[in-house]
């Protein structure tokens, strides 16, 4: 593991860490509380998804937690085939049990980390991920992951993130840190806001928007797309 890494969250940690957290995960008001504009950013990737995949069959979503992006997706998609993706096993089976419910297509489960993960190739019409890939750590990592995605689209297809995001310039970072900061604490003073900035300093590695949007564009996507920024975090994606 690169050094600057090292003292991060194993996926065993984060694991843990999601398996007691399924029934908050669940409402989309209190498990994306500290996630800036995650409604807006929910409804512009469901209503790109829609519009660019009209016919879609075929959904992934990765990292899926209790399964609120998929949800969305199947009510503007319905009858949908779902594979679904989460390192935490309580977390898969709420999500599977809730997304059963709304769709009379396939129902696929898989527990695991995307980046250990087979995925067929040319299979996907839409990729979901939704606060995921910000736990990719190295380099490495976000290739693999990003170039797996795009190999197991469709021609056509496409693939959505809403990410916590970092800047390239430490100046900018820095303004914006203090912003996020000022969110958090509005929203729930700043004992909430250390312990927000606690859990993503151990867990997350986020990377710059324009480092994803580069990436996107270097494995192959013919269309990169960003949909809403604010702060620190982003809606974006990439069409095949």
């Amino acid at each position: 593991m690169e050094e600057s890494f090292r003292n991060k969250s194993t996926n065993e940690e984060i694991r843990q860490r999601f398996d007691n957290d399924v029934d908050r995960f669940s409402n989309l008001e209190t498990g994306q509380q500290s996630t800036i504009d995650a409604p807006i950013s929910l409804e512009l990737i469901s209503d790109a998804a829609k519009i660019v995949n009209s016919a879609a069959t075929n959904l992934l979503d990765i990292g899926c937690g209790a399964g609120n992006y998929t949800l969305r997706m199947l009510a503007k998609l319905p009858g949908l085939n779902c594979t679904l993706i989460d390192l935490s096993k309580p977390m898969l089976d709420k999500a599977c049990s809730r997304v059963q419910e709304m769709t009379s297509g396939n129902l696929n489960a898989m527990q695991g980390d995307i980046r250990t993960i087979n995925l067929p190739s040319a299979h996907y019409d839409v990729i979901l991920a939704g606060a995921v890939l910000h736990h990719l750590r190295g380099d490495d990592d976000w290739r693999l992951v990003f170039e797996k995605i795009y190999h197991s689209l469709r021609e056509g297809g496409s693939f959505w993130i809403s990410d916590l995001v970092t800047h390239s310039s430490e100046k900018v970072s820095a303004l914006f840190q203090a912003r996020y900061g000022a969110y958090l604490a509005g929203i729930g003073g700043t004992d909430y806001r250390d312990n927000v900035f606690s859990y993503i300093e151990k867990e997350d590695s986020p990377r710059p928007l324009t480092f994803q949007l580069d990436l996107l564009k270097e494995v192959g996507f013919r269309h990169v797309e960003v949909l809403h920024k604010n702060s620190c975090f982003a809606a974006f994606g990439g069409i095949k």
